[in-house]
């Protein structure tokens, strides 16, 4: 993810290489950088991923946010900086079994929201309880925080659906999914947005911190295999 105060953090990709994840105002400057460290790139553009190959065979293949990049044949990487500090519209909604929050965005600044939480019981049964009793106790509290959290989603995203330009998910993926079941939010589900975001127990502060990670742009880079010379050597 994204760290405090625009940092580039990075982690491991699948399948080889590393990502990193870069504030958009920060994209143009590393793009120049990579070039910097590798050699010159030939830019391929397409609409969801712009991938430069440099000349000492690095790789950096920009995941577009909030694809599909409207291709400019005539602006510097078809356009990918400017679309990447676009500001937005963007509905978030974000679900674990510890709580809920749905907040509409214009750019980083919040505009509505509404967070809270329902008790929830671990998955151990606790003192003399029967595992069966637990086991249906536990199920009724998460139907009732999983309800609880769409109608939050209801109230908050499903008035501003006509002005959002996307909607981005986070928290635990079964229980996000279980949410946009209810036909209440089937009219976000289209505007709906990869990748899952990556947070904690939702609160109004990490509510407010999602924009780091959304506006963001995820690039995937591979390292030159073979020996490299000069000043254009990988870092």
């Amino acid at each position: 993810m994204v760290g405090e105060h625009g940092r580039v953090n990075a982690f491991p990709a699948a399948g080889g290489g590393r990502w990193v994840v870069i504030d958009p105002e920060r994209l143009d400057g590393w793009l120049t950088r990579f070039s910097d460290r590798h050699g010159a790139v030939a830019c391929v553009v397409g609409e969801t991923a712009v991938v430069f190959t440099a000349a000492d065979g690095a790789v950096a293949e920009c995941r577009v946010p909030f694809p599909p990049l409207r291709i400019d044949p005539g602006a510097l990487y078809g356009g990918l900086t400017i679309h990447a500090v676009t500001d937005r519209r963007v509905g978030v909604l974000l679900v674990r079994l510890g709580g809920y929050a749905a907040g509409v965005f214009h750019g980083t600044r919040l505009i509505t929201s509404k967070v809270g939480s329902r008790q929830v019981h671990g998955r151990s049964a606790a003192g003399g309880w029967s595992q069966q009793r637990f086991a249906r106790r536990r199920q009724g509290q998460i139907r009732d925080a999983l309800s609880a959290a769409a109608d939050v989603a209801a109230a908050t995203l499903v008035p501003a659906v006509a002005d959002l330009d996307a909607v981005v998910i986070g928290g635990d993926r079964r229980a996000v999914d279980t949410v946009l079941e209810d036909p209440r939010l089937a009219v976000l589900r289209p505007l709906l947005v990869e990748p899952l975001l990556d947070t904690p127990d939702p609160r109004l502060r990490v509510l407010q911190q999602v924009p780091r990670q959304f506006r963001a742009t995820r690039v995937r880079i591979v390292e030159p295999t073979g020996p490299t010379t000069g000043p254009h050597r990988g870092k």
